[in-house]
């Protein structure tokens, strides 16, 4: 996926301006930024969820607006937003959600449905019996693997990540994010992963994307970012990331 000097106009202002950037085949970009830097409006723009002023954007080639006119956008790029909740219906069960995805886009032969939304739920991890629950009835954690397993379920090339770990447990967070990593190793997918999180991103990262007012400020393979930063900005947000002292005594000791 390859963006070109991308730009978004929203009233007076420019939400994002001059942003370009490349997302590998089978990796894991990271677009990393505080609140307001442009992050969500630039993956909602890269699935068509945002028009944008100019500019273009590429995936394998193929421009986004030829993707969009002809429908075949869906097929190729899907978004997990930040609240699984909000983006689950909630007078379906996940099973069924999960079939209706696989039915309507018909990946496999329709006698083949149900096994195929079986397999999905496996890839995220849900146990079986988890189909039949409502999303009021699992945790954050098992939403966002649903709403991950969804987002499969059309065989995209393509997914953005929203903050997706954002609101959830540290301890869950991790297991999210080691799923994200394990889905890319193993199938044909590339993410672009959203995030205000440096220690999630260099875990999580193959390139890095910082960005701030709008504008990338620099970017490049996530080591060569975190090691040798270039730009003030990213220095300030790598200095702001705590550094636990191991010379402190563990809490609830003296």
């Amino acid at each position: 996926m390859r963006t070109g000097v991308l730009r978004r106009v929203t009233g007076t202002a420019r939400a994002v301006d001059g942003v370009s950037f490349t997302v590998p085949a089978r990796s894991i970009t990271t677009v990393v930024g505080e609140s307001g830097s442009g992050k969500t409006t630039t993956g909602r723009a890269l699935v068509g969820l945002s028009p944008v002023a100019g500019g273009r954007i590429l995936i394998e080639g193929r421009p986004l607006d030829r993707l969009q006119a002809d429908r075949s956008l869906p097929r190729v790029a899907q978004i997990v937003h930040q609240d699984p909740y909000a983006s689950l219906n909630p007078r379906m069960t996940i099973g069924a959600m999960i079939r209706e995805v696989v039915q309507v886009h018909r990946t496999v032969p329709r006698d083949r449905t149900a096994d195929r939304a079986a397999e999905l739920l496996a890839q995220v991890g849900l146990a079986p019996e988890l189909a039949d629950r409502y999303p009021h009835e699992l945790s954050g954690g098992q939403r966002q693997r649903a709403a991950i397993a969804r987002a499969l379920a059309v065989e995209p090339r393509f997914i953005v990540c929203d903050e997706i770990v954002s609101a959830l447990d540290v301890s869950v967070q991790g297991q999210i994010v080691n799923l994200v990593k394990d889905l890319c190793r193993d199938s044909e997918v590339s993410f672009l992963f959203i995030s205000h999180d440096m220690s999630v991103v260099r875990h999580l990262s193959d390139r890095v994307v910082v960005m701030y007012g709008g504008r990338v400020m620099e970017s490049g393979p996530c080591a060569e970012v975190f090691d040798t930063p270039r730009h003030p900005y990213t220095h300030s947000l790598l200095a702001a990331v705590p550094v636990p002292d191991p010379r402190a005594p563990a809490p609830g000791t003296s």
